[in-house]
């Protein structure tokens, strides 16, 4: 099976839908909106915000396509007023680190394609796209794994492990294994794609 990256967007829209439906709307009907604004308020359709979002330029994301043209997986990042709501606020904000100019929130993966290098995938299609944006100070906050058993469910942001092998440079901890983590990603210079 060879995978692409496509950016979320109007066009590849229901082919994210699909995935999300295929997967009961992640993690319990989350809709990765979970790090918006929005969330959290009642009587919304997190479906709707997340469509409406993505058609008005207001949701990214690097999806992983098949050659089927499947959606497999997905690495959301945005700006942090695109992406407000974080975990361990409360430890956050006792010793905010540099405001960054991204945020990378959410990595997942369909439960039938797991461990076959979708995640590792999504993020670099996602640090490519946050380059070709003009790069920038990234952050993400996730789970170290090592010497212990983590339950995928707080795996959300992927893990501290995976992070550390694109470079990034944990910057303090902020839960009992969540780190926040960090790194400057160069812009794309050229119709060449260069860093």
């Amino acid at each position: 099976m060879t995978y692409t990256i496509r950016s979320l967007s109007a066009e590849t829209w229901d082919a994210f839908a699909e995935l999300v439906e295929r997967n009961n709307g992640v993690y319990g009907g989350c809709w990765c909106i979970s790090y918006h604004p929005e969330c959290g308020q009642r009587h919304l359709n997190y479906r709707d915000v997340k469509e409406e979002r993505v058609r008005t330029g207001r949701a990214h994301a690097a999806l992983v396509v098949d050659s089927n043209g499947l959606a497999q997986g997905w690495c959301q990042f945005g700006s942090p007023d695109e992406l407000s709501n974080i975990k361990h606020k409360r430890a956050y904000d006792k010793e905010p680190p540099p405001v960054p100019d991204w945020r990378i929130t959410c990595i997942f993966v369909d439960k039938g394609h797991r461990g076959r290098g979708i995640a590792r995938l999504a993020l670099d299609g996602a640090l490519d796209e946050i380059a070709r944006a003009g790069g920038g100070l990234v952050e993400a906050i996730s789970e170290v794994t090592v010497g212990r058993v983590a339950q995928g469910r707080f795996l959300f942001s992927a893990t501290v492990e995976l992070l550390d092998e694109f470079g990034f440079h944990r910057v303090r901890q902020v839960g009992k294994h969540a780190w926040i983590v960090s790194r400057e990603v160069e812009p794309i210079t050229g119709d060449d794609g260069r860093r």
